[in-house]
């Protein structure tokens, strides 16, 4: 029990810091890759502290408690995470969190927003079914949801969950927010919606929304993670290594592709949890 607050307190302590930097790294990485310099290494804490200092401005009131829920959300779902707890639960929770910031983005009805908010509800019909594929793998290889029974189990799920491991990363660009499934928002200029889902957010607000992506986006690598651990030292440098290179991949095809359609981002993330992760899990279903 004491090593589960520990580790739910780090998290709460360091995810923003840890997502922060990697947000710095993802600008940086960015501009080498266009001939620029980029921007400092800190930048996105810079950029928060900003937008913490601005006066609010806000269409309605329920629209920053609606997105108040979200980071509290995101942060209870990584707390379930890094608490050891269920996978299921884990999930469910994230979904809950994502519903709260589209409830958000339709409040401000603004047309931009609005567009945003349906692309998110698009995105979320697009991931979910790799995601839930995912949990139930984990579940059939170890024979429980839990996070601290698959950290234990003491062998590593990548050797039978490989299709699951790679359908999982092609999901991860569409929750990281990268091209080419970038649909709702980005944290690109060429975002053709203005802002999308956020096009209404600012100040406080939006600094919100940007540490719940700090805190989401490291529990969404410690997904990764798991693929990796069997109980050892370097089960566990393994897996920080790939979590960084997974991270990385992202950028670079965050860099190498322009934004596709709504329709291939659903159609290509279906055929990929069909092809990838049910073939997958079917072959467990004979392995065990």
């Amino acid at each position: 029990m004491t090593t589960m607050i520990l580790w739910v307190i780090a998290y709460l302590i360091f995810a923003p810091l840890v997502g922060g930097i990697l947000a710095g790294l993802d600008r940086i990485v960015s501009a080498r890759m266009q001939g620029r310099v980029g921007p400092p290494i800190l930048q996105p804490f810079y950029d928060v502290l900003k937008l913490m200092e601005k006066e609010a401005l806000t269409v309605n009131k329920v629209q920053d408690f609606y997105v108040m829920c979200f980071l509290i959300f995101i942060i209870i779902t990584g707390g379930f995470f890094f608490a050891g707890g269920d996978l299921l639960l884990v999930i469910f929770s994230l979904t809950l969190a994502s519903v709260f910031l589209i409830v958000a983005a339709f409040s401000s009805n603004s047309p931009y927003a609005q567009i945003g908010a349906e692309r998110e509800l698009l995105q979320i019909m697009a991931y979910e079914p790799m995601v839930l594929m995912t949990a139930v793998g984990f579940y059939m290889f170890t024979g429980s949801f839990r996070v601290s029974d698959i950290l234990t189990f003491g062998q590593m799920p990548l050797l039978y969950l490989i299709g699951i491991f790679f359908g999982y990363l092609f999901i991860l660009t569409i929750k990281f927010r990268k091209s080419p499934f970038d649909l709702s928002m980005s944290h690109h200029a060429h975002q053709e919606l203005v802002k999308g889902l956020t096009t209404e957010f600012s100040g406080k607000t939006l600094a919100m929304i940007e540490v719940a992506h700090w805190y989401e986006n490291i529990f969404l690598l410690g997904f990764v993670f798991l693929f990796f651990v069997n109980g050892t030292p370097l089960g566990i440098a393994l897996g920080v290594v790939v979590c960084l290179v997974a991270y990385f991949l992202e950028v670079l095809i965050d860099n190498s592709y322009a934004r596709m359609k709504w329709q291939f981002t659903l159609k290509s993330s279906w055929v990929i949890a069909i092809t990838a992760g049910f073939i997958n899990l079917v072959v467990l279903r004979f392995m065990f």
